[in-house]
């Protein structure tokens, strides 16, 4: 933005100077023109008065020539009996004009000759003063170098006026652009000095209000949250007794489990509503957490008799995700086989890293997925809400990355895959 901004102010200078200083360039040659041609005809016309009465009085009109004719300007007489006086000249088709009895000035040669008759007794005199090229131009290029001079300093002058002018203006945007940074990546202390013109500082007040509002907002949601969350556990720790209750042991263990959905929804929510993205830069080993949670779950599956297979490469594998939401999100897709696959269904927890980033995923061997509406937002296609695939898709999301579903084990069941970016260093 600084070099831009200089760049138009060196621009709009450009096109002043030439406006300007080419025309006075131009008047500055016209006029070493017309200050040559009156000092020609200056010359001519003090020879013109001695050269009506050259027979009378040679001598003077000889001496007058003598004066007049120098290294620049050459004054030659051509007399009405074919005589050629003072400088040596050709009488060429101008000088026979001018006999006529016509003044004028010719193009020639080398510069430009300036044609005076002089009427006599003895017919017309044509007194002609030569101007060489050089004294036509004299000082033309002293002028034109002082003009470009002038030109440069101006340029000098507005670069280092618009470079000091956009140093503030751009310092006061990169200010505006790091707090709008801070702001977004959730930093809702940042808070930025107006400064700047009058447009750039109003800019920074507004960004300064909004940071306010929104955690303003983001403390009324906490709060919020945390009176949802006691408000609702009181009735549902009493539908869970009212459950134990039942007499029906297939009707306990049916409401038993609804319950328990219940409470997973709820909690899901709440945790849900309470992540507003990373705080700041976050990272984990992946192999490691995935060989913490398949300890964990490893219980379970033997419980139910399914196979549990762990793939992790034997070095660290470092993601830009913190180690407790990279966990639950396993968690959640660890879940759902046990929650939606028969008892004995083999599963398969694996980190694998390619070109596309690190891929944590949960594979299984059961039945697979009757439609796609499962990986919808808040539906699972099974009578639960979604939101536990959701949170593990979120988690990927906040890491650059996106949650997969493809094929499980054995060519059949379901793979859900978190990819992410690897991080640039372990943690």
């Amino acid at each position: 933005m600084r070099a831009l901004l200089v760049r138009y102010g060196l621009a709009m200078t450009s096109v002043v100077l030439v406006a300007f200083l080419v025309p006075l360039g131009l008047l500055a040659r016209s006029l070493a023109a017309e200050r040559a041609l009156g000092a020609a005809r200056q010359d001519a016309q003090s020879v013109a008065m001695f050269a009506g009465v050259v027979a009378d009085d040679p001598v003077r009109l000889q001496a007058a020539l003598l004066a007049v004719n120098h290294d620049r300007r050459r004054t030659t007489v051509f007399t009405p009996d074919g005589q050629v006086l003072g400088a040596d000249a050709d009488r060429d088709q101008a000088v026979e004009l001018a006999a006529l009895g016509r003044a004028l000035t010719s193009t020639v040669p080398g510069g430009v000759a300036v044609l005076l008759p002089v009427g006599g007794s003895d017919g017309v005199t044509v007194v002609r003063t030569f101007v060489p090229t050089s004294e036509l131009t004299a000082g033309v290029g002293r002028a034109w170098a002082v003009l470009a001079g002038v030109g440069v300093i101006l340029l000098a002058a507005t670069a280092l006026a618009g470079d000091r002018i956009a140093a503030r203006l751009s310092r006061s945007v990169r200010d505006l652009a790091k707090v709008a940074e801070r702001l977004g990546s959730g930093d809702l202390s940042a808070r930025v000095v107006p400064s700047g013109p009058p447009e750039v500082a109003s800019v920074g007040v507004v960004l300064n209000g909004l940071g306010d509002r929104v955690g303003d907002l983001l403390a009324d949601e906490r709060e919020l949250m945390a009176d949802l969350s006691h408000r609702m556990r009181t009735p549902i720790t009493a539908l869970r007794l009212d459950v134990d209750l039942l007499a029906d042991p297939v009707e306990r263990a049916r409401m038993a489990e609804h319950v328990d959905g219940l409470v997973t929804a709820v909690d899901t929510v709440i945790h849900t509503a309470r992540e507003h993205g990373r705080r700041g830069p976050q990272r984990c080993d992946a192999a490691a957490v995935v060989r913490d949670r398949a300890r964990f779950w490893a219980v379970l599956a033997r419980d139910q008799a399914r196979a549990l297979r762990v793939d992790v490469p034997d070095r660290p594998v470092p993601v830009p995700v913190a180690e407790g939401e990279l966990g639950a999100a396993l968690d959640v897709l660890v879940d759902n086989v046990f929650r939606h696959t028969p008892a004995g269904t083999a599963l398969a927890l694996q980190v694998a890293v390619g070109p596309g980033g690190v891929s944590v995923a949960v594979a299984d061997a059961g039945p697979g997925l009757a439609s796609t509406v499962l990986t919808e937002r808040g539906r699972s296609g099974s009578g639960s809400t979604g939101l536990g695939l959701d949170v593990a898709r979120r988690t990927a999301e906040r890491a650059g990355g996106s949650l997969q579903v493809g094929t499980g084990l054995q060519g059949r069941g379901a793979r859900f895959a978190l990819v992410v970016p690897a991080a640039l260093t372990e943690p």
